[in-house]
């Protein structure tokens, strides 16, 4: 990420509320616009992103009509066209109108949730409403449930990514769900299938939370879809990977299993650096040498285990590679950028250690001394 970049900045500023305006005062009288732009950007500049989404909501609640059909009228006639119907990925929406569903969480949370839920589905065809549902799910759990498994069929896939979305157990920035693991996966069931990227890949998303708290539950199920044999082995692979990708890191067995590396494969490996000395700023440049029977699928990750501040240390495995031994030796080499202003981790100098993990069992390991920048 640039330095200096502010993804609340860009999603939410003076121009975005200017263009909701707009689009309220276009279809109701009384929507005072420049009015609803200033007491929004008043205090829209100090606030962190979520709080932008709650402001927003707030001052569309003063300006809107207080019945809640009435408010209901006035948002579907403000709404622009639908996401294209067409395309199957990558289509988030404009997260200006993220403030709508809560604004319908709102006021219709504890009063109107059948007509609120009606909202969020033509809602959610513009802007994801995966945080805005979860309220539902706390508040009327059978009911939003229900629901879903209705969304769950309908033919517009953003409808269908909202079931899938909305019930993660660890949704980021979203409010936890009182709902078991296992729960949703009646309807996980039916989304597997999906024909687009964008729902299989939140399924994914979905089974991998799980995976945080009970792996044998996924594990299960991924053997009983992949027992049904309903949906391209190509398609099913890429969603399992995803899916396991936390587990992989964790060299959890059973995990690398599934995806067809053997932990117990009889390889060898040799782990040498490349260049000394280390910097903060350059890269760490490493090499290893693989052996074992030809053909044998391995899957090579790294890990590094950083100095923190304390003496502590950080540990985070990357990826390297996913291929076949050749027979002799099979070569590997990696640079790893070290750089000296990421904006989410700092480095420190201090021994540092990295390990090579083959099929999630480590083969090797060395130490290496990361020197400050002007050493």
């Amino acid at each position: 990420m640039a330095s200096g970049f502010s993804l609340k900045d860009q999603l939410f500023n003076g121009e975005k509320v200017t263009f909701l305006a707009g689009l309220f005062a276009a279809v109701e009288p009384g929507f005072d616009a420049e009015r609803f732009h200033r007491e929004v950007m008043a205090e829209l500049p100090q606030l962190e992103l979520k709080q932008r989404i709650s402001l927003i909501a707030q001052v569309l609640d003063r300006h809107l009509p207080q019945s809640f059909d009435q408010l209901s009228t006035v948002l579907l006639a403000a709404l622009p066209a639908p996401l294209d119907p067409a395309k199957s990925d990558d289509d988030f929406g404009d997260f200006i109108f993220a403030p709508l569903g809560e604004l319908v969480g709102l006021r219709g949370l504890d009063t109107a949730p059948k007509a609120s839920l009606d909202l969020l589905a033509e809602l959610t065809k513009r802007f994801s409403m995966e945080w805005a549902v979860r309220p539902f799910l706390t508040r009327w759990t059978d009911l939003t449930l229900r629901r879903m498994e209705t969304w769950a069929e309908d033919d517009n896939y953003h409808l269908r990514r909202l079931v899938s979305e909305g019930t993660r157990p660890r949704l980021p920035w979203g409010q936890s769900v009182p709902l078991r693991l296992d729960q949703p996966l009646p309807l996980l069931d039916r989304l597997y299938q999906d024909p687009t990227r964008y729902v299989i890949r939140s399924v994914a998303n979905h089974l991998n939370d799980i995976t945080k708290k009970d792996p044998d539950l996924v594990m299960q199920r991924l053997q009983q879809w992949r027992a049904q044999d309903l949906r391209d082995p190509a398609e099913f692979d890429w969603l399992t990977g995803h899916t396991l990708r936390g587990l992989v890191k964790q060299g959890h067995s059973g995990a690398m299993e599934m995806l067809g590396y053997d932990p117990a494969a009889p390889v060898t490996a040799h782990l040498q650096l490349a260049a000394l000395p280390v910097r903060i700023g350059q890269a760490l440049e490493f090499e290893c040498q693989l052996n074992g029977p030809a053909g044998t699928p391995v899957l090579v990750d790294y890990r590094l285990h950083f100095q923190r501040p304390g003496g502590r240390l950080s540990t985070k495995v990357f990826k390297l590679k996913q291929t076949r031994l050749t027979g002799g030796n099979t070569e590997l080499r990696k640079r790893h950028p070290l750089k000296a202003d990421a904006s989410t981790f700092t480095l420190l100098p201090g021994r540092h250690r990295l390990d090579l993990l083959v099929n999630g069992i480590e083969r090797g390991s060395l130490t290496f001394d990361l020197l400050d920048r002007s050493t």
